[in-house]
């Protein structure tokens, strides 16, 4: 280890300190007690920092960012841990990763696309990336990391593991989260590429199934990996009800869940307000010929389709003529996978008020012995008050709903027991009699 040299020290609240000391990583910067004076000078973004308690004693080494409201994620329980053994360190935590994927959510002749660092879960704050065929898809998400040493580590980590394969390294940032830390756009063109030129798109498979990817489009890294065994545990249980004439994917976003729907089901729609989206899921069903007079799509508002459906099927005297005549018959099955209602705490009565109302309209337009799917990615909606939520609208739809699995994100997405954050996908399999 290199000879340390003393960093800036922060002197954090008491409860924050336990909170670390419970395993937490998150330093808050309403936490920050030596940073509270007007004319306190600030560690330089993107620094390494030594975090104390009240009392001065060392809590360890984090990296500081002064414009994100987490002020410091801890990476170190040494103090003033050095730069160049923060980079040994993280390689050696990269290693330990992607051994990790090896073992929980391996590669296979049906599956080419999975997430390889998952950030505060795999200790390595502020770093997430996820591989598509042969692109590796990475996002910097601290002043921190965003560094050209860190990428170089990346890099060389990924030619190491991916050594005689096909690669291209893009850096992707997320806009919300470049305009929280105050990040600057990436440079141009790809960390590194075996091809010539550097591909942008691939396609890629999915328990069998084949999505198109672009590098350039879609949210966070492009598509939603932690969601795959969610979707194949769907078709099986749909398929096992016996209940496989009509099924609706709700923000079916790129079709994940409505084309694995569409292996079990006569036919299938999927919803999404995004006309982008839709086009290419659109795509993915022509990636899959097989399916393609299964599945049809609707360019709407959730809320407003689903309100329309209810009204058509429930009360069908007072049903715009514009609807399709079977919006009238109910569905076998439906999935509700809308992106985070809830970003941030003091929304958390909303998000639940709109996950009501979409899983109340659902469970009034399943046929009865149907299959509801139904998800949330809010991690600050705990899975506690989201199971209360669903428990709710079936008490409101008058309708007896079990519980027949209890899913979460995929396991190349692993949760850690002393980070909440990390269990932010919950995804309930119900029956609905």
């Amino acid at each position: 280890m290199s000879e340390a040299t003393p960093h800036p020290k922060l002197k954090i609240t008491r409860r924050a300190a336990d909170r670390l000391r419970s395993g937490h990583l998150w330093v808050y910067s309403s936490d920050i007690d030596s940073l509270k004076g007007a004319d306190v000078e600030k560690p330089r973004p993107g620094s390494l920092v030594s975090l104390t308690d009240g009392r001065g004693a060392p809590l360890g080494t984090a990296l500081y960012s002064d414009s994100s409201q987490i002020a410091a994620r801890l990476v170190s329980t040494t103090p003033d841990l050095s730069r160049a053994d923060y980079l040994d360190e993280l390689r050696e935590r990269i290693d330990a990763a992607l051994a990790l994927r090896k073992i929980v959510a391996p590669l296979d002749d049906n599956t080419n696309a999975q997430r390889l660092l998952f950030s505060e879960a795999d200790n390595l704050p502020g770093i997430v990336a996820d591989r598509y065929n042969d692109l590796i898809i990475l996002q910097l998400l601290t002043q921190g990391t965003a560094q050209h040493d860190v990428r170089e580590v990346l890099v060389d980590a990924f030619k190491h593991h991916f050594a005689n394969q096909p690669l291209t390294v893009w850096e992707r940032p997320d806009p919300r989260i470049r305009q929280l830390e105050q990040l600057e756009a990436p440079a141009e063109g790809p960390l590194f590429t075996t091809e010539d030129p550097a591909p942008t798109t691939t396609n890629i498979e999915l328990n069998g199934l084949h999505f198109s990817y672009s590098a350039a489009a879609g949210q966070k890294t492009g598509a939603f990996l932690d969601q795959r065994l969610n979707y194949a545990a769907a078709a099986r249980w749909v398929a096992a009800s016996g209940k496989t004439r009509r099924g609706l994917d709700v923000c079916t976003y790129h079709g994940g869940f409505a084309l694995h729907l569409a292996e079990v089901c006569e036919h299938v729609t999927g919803v999404d307000q995004s006309r982008s989206a839709l086009e290419v899921a659109d795509w993915n069903l022509s990636l899959n010929p097989r399916l393609k007079m299964n599945v049809d799509w609707i360019e709407a508002d959730a809320f407003a389709l689903l309100r329309a459906f209810d009204e058509a099927h429930n009360k069908p005297a007072d049903a715009d003529p514009a609807l399709p005549m079977e919006v009238l018959t109910a569905y076998d099955a439906i999935v509700l996978d809308p992106p985070a209602f809830a970003k941030a705490k003091n929304a958390v009565e909303g998000a639940l008020r709109g996950y009501k109302e979409l899983n109340l309209r659902a469970m009034k337009l399943l046929t009865p012995g149907g299959t509801l799917i139904t998800c949330s990615c809010s991690h600050h909606v705990s899975l506690e008050d989201f199971t209360a939520v669903v428990a709710s609208a079936a008490a409101d739809a008058g309708r007896r709903v079990q519980l027949l699995e209890l899913r979460a994100a995929a396991p190349d997405h692993p949760e850690v027991m002393t980070l909440p954050e990390t269990r932010y996908l919950k995804c309930l399999i119900c029956r609905v009699d």
